[in-house]
């Protein structure tokens, strides 16, 4: 099956990836990203706001670091006891749920859910080697990724900046438009899950970082399932977003999310039933890791703090950066990941241009401005 899906963009091996091409496609989706997040505020008559994931509300949670050499076989606790992950700790956090879209439309539109959060390593059991002190995580409600990699980013982005996105679709090579195909398909099947209260919902990364110096994971926050909610109120647009601050504010007992990997074992995972190298997994994020054959581990857990909804202009300044915050032992790999910074940080530095710096705003001052973005290098042949 992969002869068929390699049509779509799938790429069996590194001798079918065109890493020449990723400087233009990344130039490419800054541009579109840009293009989108400024047309996104026009059509809306508003500021500026993230260039996807626009609508979101946040609140600070702990994340605690759990002891992963309780009850496990000793074998795989050394695979999981990496990075942050090697000593119990308890650290502080900021946590955004958010829909896609680059526009804010109605929490019951049909939509993909994120959960996305800042570790802060600078008080408690903190680990040398951390990006300013700070651990990023970013997720999303469903597997996997739409979009496989950055010729299909670049492509999608096309599509979504072109004033007819029909016309900006027919004015793709023919194969960016089965690649544009793919990703709608894909996206629209994550689409229609049922809508749920953002705290009842699981998460997961859909791309591959490293775990210390040679493990490679995928990450997924699987909620509690006593986790409190009320039912949603449907006529309200802003119904996700009012159900959690409720949840904050009102209940006695705080929602929490155990924080899992999965571990890349290529020998035991299988695509259309064949085995294939550790880089097939790490450059497809379209690509599910099937639970079945890498299971996740649980190794810590976020919980949402009581009264800690953060003020809707302390949530717009706040960002998450995988790439610039992220400690040695997790950095992210893939061509999702490359490419992925380079937008985010171009649609952030907008947005901040337009906000006022994130210092201005006390509830938000574990976010420090990026610096200046240097290219990063791709992993080849991870074992």
């Amino acid at each position: 099956m992969l002869w068929l899906t390699r049509r779509f963009g799938v790429t069996g091996s590194d001798s079918e990836r065109d890493l020449a091409r990723e400087k233009s496609d990344i130039e490419e989706i800054v541009r579109t990203t840009l293009l989108v997040q400024a047309n996104a505020a026009a059509q809306q008559q508003r500021p500026l706001a993230r260039g996807t994931h626009a609508k979101g509300v946040c609140a600070r949670a702990q994340f605690e670091v759990l002891d992963v050499t309780a009850g496990r076989d000793p074998e795989l606790a050394a695979r999981l006891a990496k990075g942050m992950f090697a000593t119990a700790g308890v650290y502080p956090a900021v946590v955004r749920w958010g829909n896609a879209d680059s526009k804010k439309n109605s929490d019951f539109k049909p939509d993909v859910r994120s959960m996305s959060f800042s570790v802060d390593l600078t008080r408690g059991l903190a680990i040398a080697g951390g990006n300013d002190g700070r651990q990023d995580f970013s997720l999303q409600n469903t597997p996997p990724l739409p979009i496989n990699d950055s010729p299909a980013f670049a492509a999608i982005m096309k599509v979504l900046a072109a004033s007819n996105p029909l016309s900006g679709l027919l004015s793709l090579p023919f194969k960016d438009k089965l690649r544009v195909l793919r990703v709608l398909t894909l996206a629209k099947l994550a689409a229609s899950q049922k809508i749920r209260p953002y705290q009842h919902l699981r998460y997961w990364s859909n791309v591959p970082f490293r775990h210390g110096p040679v493990e490679v994971v995928q990450y997924s926050a699987i909620p509690s399932p006593d986790n409190p909610a009320r039912p949603l109120q449907k006529s309200n647009p802003k119904g996700l977003q009012d159900e959690l601050i409720r949840h904050i504010n009102e209940d006695g007992r705080m929602s929490s999310f155990d924080f899992s990997v999965q571990l890349l074992d290529a020998g035991k995972m299988t695509y259309w039933g064949k085995h294939h190298d550790a880089n097939f997994w790490i450059e497809n994020a379209s690509v599910k890791w099937k639970e079945a054959e890498a299971p996740f581990h649980t190794i810590a857990r976020l919980t949402l703090l009581s009264q800690s909804h953060l003020r809707p202009d302390a949530g717009e300044l706040t960002y998450f950066d995988v790439t610039r915050h992220s400690t040695a032992d997790s950095t992210p790999l893939g061509s999702i990941n490359r490419a992925r910074c380079f937008g985010e940080t171009a649609s952030r530095e907008a947005r901040l241009r337009v906000s006022g710096s994130p210092k201005s705003v006390a509830a938000a001052d574990v976010y420090t401005s990026a610096p200046a973005l240097e290219p990063v290098t791709p992993v080849r042949n991870i074992e």
